[in-house]
């Protein structure tokens, strides 16, 4: 079959992949110079950054992807383990290290919450039962029609845990404030609030404290170039600096898409771009029944994120590979990120340091500081074109008052990335970077769906829909597109 991807994102990478290793002929467009969507890279004035993901979870999603398309990943990536997986810093000057060995971790929390030693194992016990129970009925299943459904066990919506949030989990799991926000921080993991979240994320724990964490030599972005590649020994072809302005459809079907400079004509079209973007400004609104078209306008996107990147002279000892300095309030910070909408006064600031393990991705005796802090998504609350420099400014003074001193005297290179930037770069809905929020009972599990229902031929992948955003889901969303498409496409 002909097939056009909209998008050289990981989504449009991996189907891309798959399906030219499959035979078909696949075009992937592409409107930005280069692939990867907002798993990007930035490169100037001798530092090297990640500008999108930052850890790698599941490994063993990314071994099948390459596996799915006659390789292996050997050939293409080097996948390294990072330990400590995390160090945290509190407001009072508390230091956690998270290790890959859970009887290390255990030694670190005596230090500081000797009362909740034996409630740490038991929370990971539940979140290891939560991804047992929902693993196959949801992470790996397409959820699209009734052979989907036929060998789920409806009951373990009852084991789930979907009725409560995961701060309300979690604080009645913990007595340690530490604790507390150490757990309710992995709700952020896929854009949502643990105050509004349901705590089936509670899940998302065992992903990284007992699956391990992981990062690839030379940075997150191999993982794209690698699968370019792959995809290009496969056959398929890319037009980059392309922008697709329409899915053509044609008696409820798609034939093709129109791009800036032509009209692409294919028997299949996969859009990698947002899914809430996709319906709303790709297809007609004839093709869309007027409640669908309303149900759209009520999806509430993802918070996006404030990205500051810094090259630096130092190196800062006290940084890990993976950092999270927590804020005073967490409550509070969410309360302005999904509530107000402005960014928050008090904010949890995370920073990723590649250079711990790639030193060339920064001068000699330097740092490359990826520095990211949630936000909400695109509203008229917050003014990114008035407000950047000084948000930015404010989070270099904020981590100089948590520990890195100096820091503003050691800048060598400065660049940001607001929500704003992410929706002119990427489209994303509002400037979303996980696509829809999980921020009800069930919202997590009625994402977009991988085959669209009112247009044939249309497919979507990516991480604003099934099952979800972050490298492991949203290679398994293309998994869930090119199943799909073998379904109603090959008979």
């Amino acid at each position: 079959m002909k097939v056009i991807i909209i998008g050289a994102g990981l989504g449009g990478l991996s189907s891309a992949c798959m399906l030219s290793h499959a035979g078909h002929d696949v075009t992937v467009v592409e409107r930005n110079k280069q692939p990867g969507g907002k798993m990007n890279q930035h490169i100037a004035a001798g530092f090297r950054f990640d500008t999108g993901p930052s850890l790698l979870t599941m490994p063993q999603i990314i071994e099948e992807l390459f596996s799915r398309c006659g390789a292996s990943h050997f050939d293409y990536v080097k996948i390294k383990s990072v330990d400590p997986l995390c160090r945290y810093f509190y407001p009072d000057g508390t230091v956690f290290n998270c290790y890959q060995d859970e009887n290390k971790t255990i030694e670190e929390i005596r230090n500081f919450a000797p009362e909740d030693i034996a409630n740490y194992g038991r929370f990971l016990d539940h979140s290891q039962t939560l991804f047992e129970k929902t693993k196959d009925a949801f992470l790996e299943n397409p959820l699209y029609d009734f052979e989907d459904l036929n060998t789920l066990d409806f009951t373990n919506i009852f084991h789930i845990d979907a009725f409560r949030t995961v701060a309300h989990r979690v604080d009645s799991h913990f007595e340690s404030p530490y604790l507390q926000q150490f757990f309710k921080r992995f709700a952020t993991y896929n854009g949502s609030s643990p105050f509004q979240a349901p705590a089936t994320l509670n899940v998302i724990p065992h992903i990284e404290l007992s699956q391990g964490g992981y990062y690839l030599d030379g940075g997150i972005y191999q993982l794209v170039k690698a699968l370019e590649h792959l995809a290009k020994e496969n056959g398929t072809k890319f037009l980059y600096n392309r922008d697709v302005n329409a899915i053509t459809v044609k008696n409820g079907s798609v034939t093709g898409v129109k791009t800036d400079a032509t009209e692409l004509k294919a028997e299949v079209v996969l859009s990698n771009c947002d899914a809430t973007e996709t319906y709303q400004n790709l297809i007609p609104d004839s093709e869309l029944p007027w409640y669908k078209q309303k149900k759209l306008a009520r999806i509430e996107p993802s918070s996006s994120g404030f990205v500051l990147l810094l090259g630096t002279k130092k190196r800062f000892e006290q940084l890990g590979h993976h950092n999270i300095f927590f804020s005073k309030n967490y409550e509070l910070e969410f309360d302005a990120i999904f509530n107000r909408k402005v960014m928050p006064d008090d904010p949890t600031i995370y920073v990723a340091n590649t250079s711990i393990h790639n030193p060339d991705h920064a001068i000699p005796g330097g740092a490359n500081l990826f520095i990211l802090v949630n936000a909400p998504y695109l509203t008229k609350h917050w003014n990114w074109n008035k407000k950047q420099q000084m948000y930015g400014d404010f989070v270099i003074s904020e981590l100089e008052a948590r520990g890195l001193s100096n820091l503003r005297d050691s800048i060598r290179y400065r660049h940001q990335i607001t929500p704003a930037e992410f929706y002119r770069r990427y489209r994303s809905n509002k400037g979303s970077i996980y696509g829809t929020s999980s921020n009800g009972k069930m919202a997590a599990f009625f994402r977009p769906k991988n085959k669209a229902r009112y247009v044939e031929g249309l497919y979507l992948t990516g991480g604003s829909t099934h099952p979800g955003g972050g490298i492991p889901l949203v290679v398994l969303s293309a998994f869930n597109a090119v199943e799909l498409i073998e379904r109603y496409e090959y008979n």
